[in-house]
């Protein structure tokens, strides 16, 4: 079984440098042609150490803080998506065909959306508001409960007014 080589001044003297420079305990073996252990080994008889978990959590946390923000910032984008749908329940529609024996186009402006229409904006408009609602909740108590109820209480009060039921 081969011997270890003893471990040199210079070479603790690198560890400490390299430890210094951030490096962790694997980087520093290759660069030094040495095992982890024997690495290890040096920088606690240096009282150095590579436990990194203090720097671990607080990076751990940062990027927790970063998807929250772009999961709030995209809640808001569903929100304007929802809104914008909503509107188009009542609003003037233009139809479109294209077909017949020559493929022609054709339009045709309606007063609203068919029925059919309407519930496919309302699905729409409730599958972005649900999604928004999940990615950012509303902080007072029962914040998501009360804008569900109003959206019921909307789509009721539509499918009444147009005869879907």
């Amino acid at each position: 079984m081969a011997q270890a080589r003893p471990v040199t001044d210079k070479e603790r003297e690198r560890v400490r440098e390299l430890h210094a420079a951030g490096k962790g305990r694997n980087e520093i073996a290759a660069e030094l042609g040495r095992g982890g252990r024997t690495i290890s080994e040096i920088a606690k008889s240096l009282g150095l150490s590579f436990a990194r978990a203090a720097q671990v959590h607080q990076a751990t946390e940062i990027r927790s803080a970063d998807l929250a923000a772009r999961r709030a910032t995209f809640a808001i984008k569903l929100q304007d998506i929802a809104e914008t749908e909503a509107a188009k329940i009542n609003a003037p529609h233009t139809y479109w065909d294209w077909g017949g024996k020559e493929h022609d186009f054709d339009t045709h402006d309606a007063p609203e959306p068919t029925p059919g229409d309407k519930r496919a904006y309302m699905s729409l408009v409730a599958t972005a508001v649900d999604r928004s609602l999940k990615l950012s909740p509303p902080k007072e108590e029962g914040g998501a409960d009360k804008v569900g109820s109003l959206l019921t209480n909307l789509f009721d009060t539509l499918r009444e007014r147009h005869g879907d039921h």
